[in-house]
This record gives C-alpha cells, structure tokens and sequence, in this order.
C-alpha cells in the first residue's frame, strides 16, 4: 500500500467508531433504501465485499452463507458487533477487495454497497468479484456515481477535488460501466437521487 492509500485507510480507521452516528443523516436520506434492494437479492453463498460497519446485515434472506470482507479493522470490528447483536451467524475477513482471499468461482452472490467509490483501483476490485462466481451468479452493488445530468455532475466533479485527496472517496465513478467489458449482463438496475445512487444486478453468464 502506498503512502497515499495508507492515509486514506486512517482515515476509515480513525471514523469507524463514530461512523454510524456521523453518516446517520447521509443514510436516511440517500443510502438505507438500497441497502434492503441488494442484499435482498442474495442467495446460497454470499460475499460483501466492503461490509463497513454492517449496515446491510439486517436484509440479508435467511439461509444465505455470508462471508464479510473488510479493508479496515475497526471497521470490521463494528460489524462483529452488529451480527452479534443480530445474533447472525458471520464470517468475517479482514483482506482487500482488489486482492480477494477467495477460491475462483466458489460464491453465488457477491454483494457491494457504497464500497467501491473508494477502492483504490476500480478495475481491480470488479475483476476480482466476477473472478470468484460461480456460472449463473449475481453480482449486486449500489454505490454513488456520476449522475446522468450534466449539471450534477458539473458540482460532483469539484467535491472529487476534495474528497479523492482526503479519503480517497470518489463521486465521478460508474461501476455498471466496466461490467460488460468484464463478461456479465446486467438483468436489473435503477438510479435514484438525480441519478447519484444507482443500484445493480447483473449476472455472470452460465
């Protein structure tokens, strides 16, 4: 990890106890009616990638196996403490959602919500999801990305200028973008927000 990326994972570490409390208004708002969309889609062996602080835990079906990945220790210790209080059983993995410890094709849903606006190589980490599922599976994300109005985009472009430096949380990011270049069909997507949140399922063919 660069110098660069090392202080962006402070400052996720730094935030991790507050986190919940600090974006409580950005969730309600913006973020918390995609979280029941994606997760809800989830079958048979699941992994989040970029699981935070365990905001998506409650939506899961029952029955799903789910496997956690997080970047940030503090963090993950935060979802410990939700699925605890859930009494869901997780596993959960401290690891790199560009570099994942995970056996190829060997889940059935990879799930990823608000993660991969701050992921330091894009293209990497949507390789290494389409990497590790099986024939037939899905991949779901919602994130917040470019608008599709101009003038939207115009304001988003300047807070890249300093959100990207600060914590390397990119606005002007698209994921669904990259997703037929990557071999999978997009079966289901929507935006809301003036077109910021846009939610995905698409599917690896088999």
């Amino acid at each position: 990890m660069d110098a660069r990326h090392a202080r962006h994972a402070r400052h996720w570490d730094r935030l991790a106890d507050r986190y919940d409390e600090v974006s409580a208004g950005v969730e309600r708002r913006f973020l918390a009616a995609s979280r029941p969309w994606v997760a809800g889609r989830a079958h048979g062996r699941v992994l989040e990638v970029g699981v935070g602080t365990g905001a998506n835990l409650p939506f899961y079906p029952a029955g799903v196996e789910l496997v956690c990945l997080e970047r940030s220790a503090p963090m993950l210790a935060q979802a410990r403490r939700r699925a605890a209080a859930l009494g869901l059983p997780v596993t959960f993995v401290l690891g790199d959602a560009g570099a994942l410890a995970v056996d190829e094709a060997s889940v059935d849903t990879v799930v990823s919500t608000f993660t991969l606006c701050c992921v330091p190589d894009l293209g990497s980490a949507l390789a290494e999801m389409v990497r590790v599922l099986r024939p037939g599976g899905s991949l779901l994300l919602a994130d917040h990305v470019a608008s599709d109005r101009w003038w939207v985009r115009a304001p988003q472009a300047l807070l890249d200028a300093a959100t990207v430096p600060l914590a390397g949380e990119h606005l002007g990011r698209r994921p669904a973008a990259h997703l037929a270049a990557l071999g999978l069909r997009v079966v289901e997507s929507q935006r809301t927000t003036l077109g910021v949140i846009e939610r995905v399922h698409a599917r690896q063919p088999g």
